[in-house]
């Protein structure tokens, strides 16, 4: 991979092929500017485009995943901008989420502390959010006069945890801590916050070491069919998984098994870790899943 970065570090492992964007403002909590905004678009739109990216994982560096945008540099010049200026950055914003969707490989967030405002709807729009038990997510946008439908989140939390809590979540904008987060469903797994970037990595290593092909074809399909009825989208998931039948992976499974080998799929260095390399952290045992 030969992409590079300004606003934040860029870091690609060429043995599992999992690529971590690090946000690096820790004295700000990894707050937002414009130009970082703009980076993270157009980087997330580049890494569709490398062949070699099988897996992106999202973090902050220091004790924030990222609050949100920068009061000094952004709030306060958006009080000098009219209507057009104000929807051009609400358009930016949101394109950064858009991208991030539209990324045809898992992304797995670790989130390692606070994780609010526009860093909250990142997370949200990541496949994955391992948290670090001292984490705490919040859509905050309300305690600040805005709408909580910021980015896409009204339309992604819903689909997360259901409306019911995306509605208290949108509405109020208070905090959640991690076991919270994992009980409503926010949070995928909860881990020590040492452990965060660790898990989070090994996740995405294990996803990286799977069918490129297929996984595309899942998150498109996650994706496209929520506004399909039943019917549509049973009918467009059998095209979809007949569409997987010709690709290469189906027959390198099939061989594999035959064999009794491990599959290494088109594209990876490795094999496919069918179960967790190592036995992963436990989520909070007070806390049990909630369905959305």
């Amino acid at each position: 991979m030969h992409l590079t970065a300004k606003g934040f570090l860029l870091a690609h492992d060429e043995a599992t092929g999992v690529t971590t964007v690090t946000l690096n403002r820790p004295a700000t909590l990894n707050s937002l500017t414009f130009e970082i905004y703009r980076e993270l678009t157009d980087t997330f739109a580049a890494l569709d485009a490398e062949p070699e990216v099988r897996a992106v994982v999202l973090t902050g560096e220091g004790r924030a995943f990222c609050s949100g945008g920068d009061v000094e540099t952004i709030i306060g010049e958006l009080f000098s901008r009219d209507m057009r200026g104000l929807v051009e950055f609400t358009r930016i914003t949101g394109a950064l989420i858009r991208n991030m969707r539209a990324l045809r490989r898992p992304v797995v967030a670790a989130v390692n502390g606070i994780c609010v405002g526009a860093g909250a709807v990142m997370a949200l729009a990541a496949d994955f959010r391992i948290a670090a038990d001292t984490a705490r997510f919040g859509f905050i946008f309300p305690k600040v006069g805005l709408s909580g439908a910021d980015m896409g989140a009204a339309y992604l939390l819903p689909r997360v945890i259901g409306l019911g809590r995306a509605s208290e979540l949108l509405f109020l904008g208070d905090l959640v801590g991690a076991e919270e987060a994992f009980r409503i469903g926010l949070a995928t797994r909860v881990v020590p916050e040492a452990e965060c970037l660790a898990a989070a990595t090994q996740l995405a290593e294990r996803l990286a070491s799977g069918p490129a092909f297929a996984h595309a074809m899942t998150k498109q399909m996650l994706e496209s069919e929520a506004t399909m009825s039943l019917d549509q989208a049973i009918e467009a998931e059998a095209q979809a998984q007949a569409i997987c039948m010709q690709h290469p992976d189906f027959r390198a499974a099939y061989d594999a098994w035959v064999k009794k080998e491990p599959t290494v799929f088109e594209g990876s260095k490795r094999a496919f870790q069918a179960k967790p390399a190592a036995k992963p952290a436990a989520t909070p045992a007070a806390a049990p899943q909630a369905k959305p």
